[in-house]
């Protein structure tokens, strides 16, 4: 059998239901490659032994008392430092929330704990989880495991990190302009961000916006649906709410769609002009071939709007970086984009803030007439491979930060925006500054609702041309 950290979290699910493998090998087995490999790839804010040990004890009891037993129980899930588990660490990459404790569960903390995983750790995020970067002041910067040199992205870049060096099967990520399609496509993972209503922000949290949705990282299809599975129930009050699956988001993984309209879009949403790197185009490419083998229909796509009028977007993630609950004394203490940011927030009155709500709404309502013949969209998942470790956060400049993350990123916001479903998988390879990366291509859907259909198009390109799905050893 294949040692715990090459196994799916679906795999080590099974092991652990069967009695192959106990729920306490299972955490100390993570625990030592968490203290081990997590400083060198900046994985972890805070690692949690107590919690999880007590945990994998619990799983042991329910293992021999037999009945019915959770679908991922005795796996290990990290949570990431943006979302509260009740009596650990809160500090949200910041150093103006250093020591803060969560006074209760997040509810995709419950739903993780439901589903029986061990919660070994706080995954690093960047201050209040606004950079595609992952480079907090409080904890270590969150590398690639293919690349130390370079970043894990952001703002899940922790849990990407955790992922891909095979500390943990999964990770908890969270995505509200592409913080869990850009970690994954820089290490190498599958990223789903699913579509607005599907994963409850309940009962405690709020999205004004609706641009926030919880998920994880992991690194196959088949493991992301089944999370989806997890995550996707329902809470009570919820303001958006999804027709479910027809079986299963998991058995939507065994249902490849059959001709499907996919337009290409190689050109930046975003912004006018932003440098596409051959590898990202190349991994557009070796897309188009496998869509095309599979009878696809492939197409070009229109960019759907201008990046005029994609500034709309502005004060959505300005306010929502103001809206964070710093204290008053602690402001001194956020890094300089986080600052400006919130400077930026401060600028914006209420009726600004609601005319910008109302001009995304429709903008997403344009780009769906504009797609209305389409059923995905293909793009890269990222511009350029992952910048180096310090390349991209500029405290001297914060606008210029800001605008170099747009040009790193220009086609993942606009999928939080729409609403709609929107995938990253690792489907190409490429030397880079001699080290080959993982390359990344993001499949879009055009309309709300659509994670059966990306799955199962991402999974049927799983099987056509595996990627590697073996931690990578940092170097």
């Amino acid at each position: 059998m294949s040692d715990i950290h090459e196994l799916s979290a679906l795999d080590l699910a099974a092991a652990v239901r069967s009695g192959e493998i106990a729920p306490d090998a299972v955490v100390e087995h993570t625990l030592e490659r968490a203290e081990r490999l997590g400083p060198a790839v900046g994985a972890f804010a805070h690692l949690t032994p107590g919690l999880a040990r007590e945990q994998a004890a619990a799983a042991t009891r329910r293992l021999r008392d037999g009945g019915e037993l959770p679908p991922f129980l005795g796996v290990p899930v990290p949570v990431k430092d943006l979302a509260m588990v009740a009596g650990q660490p809160f500090e949200a990459g910041s150093a103006a929330l250093r020591g803060y404790v969560a006074p209760a569960d997040d509810g995709v903390a419950i739903r993780l704990r439901e589903a029986g995983t061990l919660m070994v750790g706080k995954t690093t995020t960047p201050e209040l989880g606004l950079p595609s970067y992952t480079e907090p002041d409080v904890a270590p910067p969150a590398r690639s495991p293919w690349d130390p040199r370079r970043s894990a992205g952001g703002s899940s870049g922790g849990a990407a990190a955790a992922v891909a060096a095979g500390i943990v099967p999964a990770a908890h990520a969270s995505d509200g302009g592409g913080s869990i399609r850009i970690p994954a496509a820089a290490c190498g993972l599958v990223g789903l961000k699913a579509s607005r209503g599907r994963v409850s922000k309940g009962p405690l949290g709020v999205d004004g916006a609706g641009l926030t949705v919880d998920g994880v990282v992991t690194r196959t299809v088949r493991d992301t649906a089944a999370f989806l599975d997890v995550l996707a129930e329902p809470w009570p009050g919820d303001h958006y709410l999804l027709p479910g699956p027809r079986s299963s988001f998991l058995a939507a993984c065994g249902q490849p769609p059959r001709g499907l309209r996919i337009g290409v879009l190689t050109r930046p949403i975003n912004v006018h002009e932003a440098p596409v790197h051959e590898t990202s185009l190349a991994a557009v490419d070796r897309a188009v071939r496998l869509l095309e083998e599979m009878g696809h229909a492939v197409t070009t796509a229109q960019v759907p709007f201008s990046p005029e009028e994609w500034d709309h977007f502005n004060p959505l993630w300005a306010v929502g970086a103001l809206s964070a609950p710093v204290p008053p004394e602690a402001e001194e203490l956020l890094v300089p984009l986080t600052r400006w940011m919130r400077e930026q927030g401060r600028q914006y009155s209420g009726v600004d803030y609601a005319a910008a709500v109302a001009a995304v709404q429709r903008l997403a309502r344009s780009a769906a007439e504009v797609w209305r013949d389409l059923d995905v969209v293909l793009t890269p998942a990222l511009a350029t491979p992952a910048p180096f470790i310090g390349a991209m956060r500029d405290d001297a400049d914060p606008a210029a930060d800001f605008e170099a993350q747009k040009s790193f990123t220009p086609w993942t916001s606009p999928w939080n925006m729409l609403g709609a479903p929107a995938i990253t998988v690792p489907l190409h390879r490429a030397e880079v500054d001699g080290v080959v990366l993982p390359v990344g291509v993001q499949l879009g859907a055009t309309r709300l609702g659509d994670e059966e259909l990306l799955l199962g198009l991402a999974a049927a390109l799983e099987e056509a041309d595996p990627w590697p799905t073996s931690p990578v050893e940092p170097a």
